[in-house]
C-alpha cells in the first residue's frame, strides 16, 4: 500500500508520524515537504473532504496569518493555505483507506 505524507521536517508531530509510516511493513511512503511543494487549494479541498474535515479544522491557528482568517469562507481559507503553506496544520497522510491529520500521530494508524 502507498501512503503520502505532507511533511514538515521541523515539526515533531510530523517526524513522529513519518516514523510510524516508515515502521509499517509493506508501506510505500511518499514524502512531500509541503513548504517547498505546496498543494493547490483544490488538492487541499480534496484532502479535507476525504478526511471529513473542514478547511478551518485544517488551519494552523497558531500562525499569525490564521488570525486574519477568522470567519473566512472555506474558499478563502484554502486560497490562503495554498499561498502561504505554513498555515496548513500538519502532517496530513493519505492512503487508499482515507486521509488523516497526524495529531496525535497515532491517528494515521486508522488508515494503514
Amino acid at each position: 500500500m502507498k501512503a503520502t505524507i505532507w511533511h514538515n521536517p521541523h515539526c515533531s508531530k510530523s517526524r513522529e508520524t513519518l516514523a510510524i509510516l516508515n515502521d509499517t511493513p509493506g508501506l510505500d511512503v511518499e514524502v512531500i515537504e509541503y513548504l517547498k511543494t505546496p498543494p493547490s487549494a483544490e488538492a487541499l479541498a480534496a484532502l479535507y473532504a476525504k478526511a471529513g474535515m473542514t478547511p478551518a479544522e485544517g488551519l494552523r491557528k497558531a500562525e499569525d496569518g490564521a488570525k486574519a482568517l477568522k470567519g473566512a469562507s472555506d474558499a478563502e481559507i484554502l486560497a490562503a493555505m495554498a499561498a502561504d503553506p505554513i498555515l496548513i496544520e500538519r502532517p496530513l497522510v493519505e492512503t487508499a483507506k482515507g486521509v488523516r491529520l497526524g495529531r496525535p500521530p497515532e491517528k494515521v494508524r486508522e488508515i494503514l
